[in-house]
């Protein structure tokens, strides 16, 4: 049967920040998600009130040297990319703050949802840093080139409402005192979602009619008439 997946992200010291332990960890979802045939949508989920992500784990980085800051950089941009690539439709329910890499995770998703509450930047600048992990590319695919430009040179945050004036995200919704309202509205989204038949099912299946099709007398009599010139004469064999 076919069901919605869920990544619940859970690190709530590190406010959800992507540490080498945790992308791996994320790394290791996507690889089971991609060949589990029964998934059809996935939500990435904060666990950690008021936060989706907040980005690359600082603390951490400061104790690489420069090789090991270029290496997991890189590794930052293949898992965004695993994200992107998933052969399901992916949804970003974006509760708190996304920053950083953590924005970065949520443009590598189809789909975006955002609490009006939520703050969201490419925040590197005002770090001495730069977005290295798709977010140079993929924000102004969603904003435009100079509204990304404006973002990310000035590391400025914006909220839900902003967001998706923007385009950034796709539904804005006021937060509940639960303080997962965009993941409520995320998961409407998916079951929306969930009926419809994915692309290589669907070719699969329209093979399948077609192969049936092929040696109907109907399909000779059709192919007759076009050369003939005259309305067909069908007789449903």
């Amino acid at each position: 049967m076919a069901c919605i997946a869920e990544i619940l992200m859970n690190r709530p010291h590190a406010r959800n920040s992507l540490g080498k332990v945790f992308v791996n960890e994320l790394f290791s979802a996507l690889e089971r998600l991609r060949f589990d045939e029964k998934v059809r949508v996935v939500v990435f989920k904060s666990e950690v009130k008021g936060v989706f992500c907040a980005g690359a784990d600082l603390k951490e980085r400061e104790k690489m040297d420069d090789a090991e800051v270029g290496l997991f950089v890189k590794r930052l941009r293949n898992l965004m990319d695993e994200i992107a690539a998933l052969p399901v439709p992916t949804i970003a329910a974006i509760d708190g703050y996304a920053l950083g890499g953590g924005l970065e995770l949520a443009l590598a998703c189809d789909l975006r949802v955002a609490a009006s509450s939520a703050k969201m930047g490419l925040i590197e600048t005002t770090r001495g840093l730069l977005p290295g992990a798709g977010g140079t590319q993929r924000l102004p695919r969603c904003v435009g080139v100079g509204l990304a430009k404006e973002l990310i040179f000035t590391g400025r945050q914006i909220d839900g409402h902003q967001a998706f004036s923007m385009g950034l995200v796709n539904h804005t919704v006021p937060q509940n005192d639960e303080g997962d309202a965009a993941y409520q509205r995320a998961l409407t989204l998916a079951k929306e979602i969930l009926p419809q038949v994915d692309i290589a099912s669907g070719m699969a299946i329209e093979g399948m009619c077609y192969a049936q099709n092929i040696p109907t007398r109907d399909r000779q009599e059709g192919m007759a008439a076009f050369r003939e010139k005259r309305p067909p004469r069908f007789i449903g064999k």
